[in-house]
């Protein structure tokens, strides 16, 4: 089964507010909720690609200083393998616009179980929850 290698964020407010964005119509799961971020290019590491990913997404800029590994997701779908770091970051330049369709939201730990999310992403709210 093919691997792939996602790298994600929560990115964190100084309310202590998670960001997490809606998969637009057209995309595979759309309408569920995610943590930002994007697979990893060849050649890229997570952390370069999630940088990447928050300008090209989000219009934000971060650093690699400003990436705290977190956790992560193994989570296996049909037809492939998520492996996916999700990383914590409380420190950008810019405000996250939606740049690529989807719809953004603030949440705070304790809600994240209110918004409907991909399997791999669901294992990932108790820990944050119980980090922040």
């Amino acid at each position: 089964m093919k691997i792939v290698l996602v790298s994600a964020v929560a990115l964190i407010d100084r309310d202590g507010r998670v960001l997490l964005a809606q998969r637009p119509e057209g995309k595979s799961m759309a309408g569920l909720w995610e943590f930002p971020g994007g697979k990893v290019e060849p050649g890229e590491s997570p952390e370069h690609a999630l940088i990447r990913e928050l300008q090209e997404e989000l219009g934000i800029n971060t650093w690699e200083s400003c990436l705290a590994p977190l956790t992560f997701a193994s989570h296996g779908y049909d037809d492939f393998h998520l492996l996916m770091p999700l990383f914590a970051c409380r420190k950008w330049e810019g405000t996250p616009q939606p740049r690529e369709g989807q719809t953004l939201a603030w949440a705070r730990p304790t809600q994240l179980r209110d918004y409907p999310m991909p399997p791999a992403d669901i294992p990932l709210i108790p820990i944050l929850r119980d980090w922040l």
